[in-house]
């Protein structure tokens, strides 16, 4: 049984959004050829949703720039500019994302305003589950897929955190884009160290 993760792929996070991924929009037709495949037996999307006063904005810290790292609650907290805001346009997937689906699922996360959550599986305080991990093996998935935005953050995390509960755990890089190029190499060391594999789509829509 396998499952495909498609993680954020919001309007803030595409171009001409507030926390957009350079070419975040150039994934999109791949993500609709892979959840109209019919491959999967369940597809998630993930969802940031976070309330207007989220602790990760820059904007909730006064003397605090963009892209500073400050210690929130404990945890490295990089501040963001302020993005998928519940009930937004931002936090909306984008516009050309196929949600003509059978078997699809939607987990947000992000909520709690004092803590940040990366991973479609836990917040970043590594403890508070979302819910997805006992949703996928309720439903017996194996294998998990993950693609959508950004590779450097949330998939990273997610692809980690799938490992971590016993999936085996593809990540489909075409169906990705990074923050940095930097971040995407740092970031494909962490999958090879976490024994996550790494795909293309067109192999995965061949299998």
């Amino acid at each position: 049984m396998k499952a495909l993760i498609v993680v954020d792929i919001q309007q803030d996070f595409c171009p001409g959004g507030n926390l957009a991924v350079k070419d975040g929009d150039k994934i999109v037709p791949i993500i609709n050829e892979l959840t109209q495949s019919k491959l999967f037996d369940l597809v998630i999307f993930t969802k940031d949703w976070h309330p207007n006063n989220h602790k990760s904005f820059a904007s909730q810290h006064n003397e605090k720039n963009l892209f500073e790292v400050i210690s929130l609650n404990g945890i490295e907290q990089v501040l963001w500019p302020d993005h998928c805001i519940q009930n937004t346009d931002g936090a909306e997937f984008h516009k050309d994302i196929n949600l003509n689906i059978n078997n699809f699922y939607i987990f947000k996360k992000g909520m709690n305003s004092e803590v940040d959550s990366y991973s479609g599986f836990f917040e970043n305080d590594h403890k508070t589950s979302t819910g997805l991990s006992e949703f996928l093996k309720e439903r017996k998935i194996k294998t998990v897929y993950v693609c959508g935005l950004a590779l450097d953050f949330c998939c990273k995390y997610t692809a980690i955190d799938s490992v971590s509960q016993g999936f085996s755990t593809y990540v489909i890089m075409d169906g990705t884009k990074s923050i940095s190029e930097e971040g995407k190499k740092s970031t494909i060391t962490k999958f090879i160290e976490n024994d996550i594999k790494l795909i293309d789509s067109k192999c995965v829509l061949t299998q």
